[in-house]
């Protein structure tokens, strides 16, 4: 099925980079095709065109396109669009971050904390800041840092980073160390897991919440957790032998440990003493 605008009304035009950000937020209205996003059916009703709009201020490339004449309303800017009491969607993704999902937490004194950073706006930050003030820029590794430094600077907000991936944020206020879990504050842990990057952290916020960054993600195609080894930078042993432990996964996931043990066997597992590659911008897996 092509994707026009005489077809559809909306569409994603020819910038897209497949990074499925758009079909995490509009399934169902857009697919994969063809190995680029796609418009498959029109919206029917004020829910779908909701969807649309969120997908459309998430595009890094702002590739999703309303009809033809129209442009895109920022009254109809869903963000900070709120996931539950507690976790908010930054939306804005930017192309700097390969298209990362950025988030803000809700903590009980009343504070947020941003995990990994969407484009960098003044007038986001300020969009941001309304919901409370923020305390702490949390990156969960090197691909998800460009725009750390702006935004803690704009917040007068803490920037975390792991010493692994230092480079990326040389100037980081806190440098987490080694790879012992830290409570960095009260109900929010780090877990250093060495895999996809050498200083990549995954952060887990009251046993509830938990912000993987690249270490692994949910599959809508096996309805599990999956780890992407393609893009596993820095070596899939290390991230197999953490990660079990480290979330003592449940039965549910137990053909990822699988998996993974049999990863950390594997002599294909990519490991770097210094650089890694550049990162890959469709590396968020359908």
């Amino acid at each position: 099925m092509t994707d026009t605008p005489t077809e559809h009304g909306w569409h994603v035009d020819d910038r897209c980079t497949n990074c499925d950000v758009a079909r995490q937020l509009a399934p169902g209205l857009i697919a994969e095709e063809g190995g680029r996003s796609v418009v498959v059916r029109r919206p029917r009703d004020a829910e779908d065109e909701q969807r649309l709009h969120a997908a459309a201020f998430a595009c890094h490339t702002r590739s999703v396109r309303p009809p033809s004449g129209r442009r895109l309303d920022p009254a109809l800017d869903p963000y900070p669009m709120p996931l539950d009491a507690t976790v908010y969607l930054c939306g804005h993704n930017a192309p700097m971050t390969a298209a990362a999902n950025s988030y803000l937490l809700r903590r009980p004194a009343g504070n947020l904390l941003m995990v990994d950073t969407p484009r960098w706006s003044e007038a986001l930050a300020t969009r941001f800041e309304a919901l409370g003030p923020v305390s702490d820029v949390l990156l969960t590794h090197q691909d998800h840092a460009a725009h750390g430094r702006a935004y803690a600077d704009r917040f007068g907000a803490r920037l975390w980073i792991h010493e692994g991936d230092l480079a990326a944020a040389p100037d980081a206020d806190q440098v987490l160390r080694g790879i012992e879990p830290l409570e960095i504050t009260t109900g929010v842990v780090a877990h250093p897991l060495p895999g996809h990057t050498r200083g990549s952290v995954v952060y887990v916020a009251d046993e509830r919440h938990c912000f993987s960054g690249d270490s692994f993600y949910w599959s809508r195609t096996t309805g599990d957790i999956e780890v992407a080894e393609s893009v596993t930078w820095y070596s899939i042993e290390q991230l197999a032998a953490s990660l079990g432990p480290v979330f003592k996964l449940a039965s549910g996931s137990r053909r990822l440990a699988r998996a993974l043990a049999a990863l950390s066997e594997s002599p294909k597992y990519v490991q770097y003493e210094s650089d890694p590659p550049p990162c890959d911008r469709t590396h968020q897996p359908p």
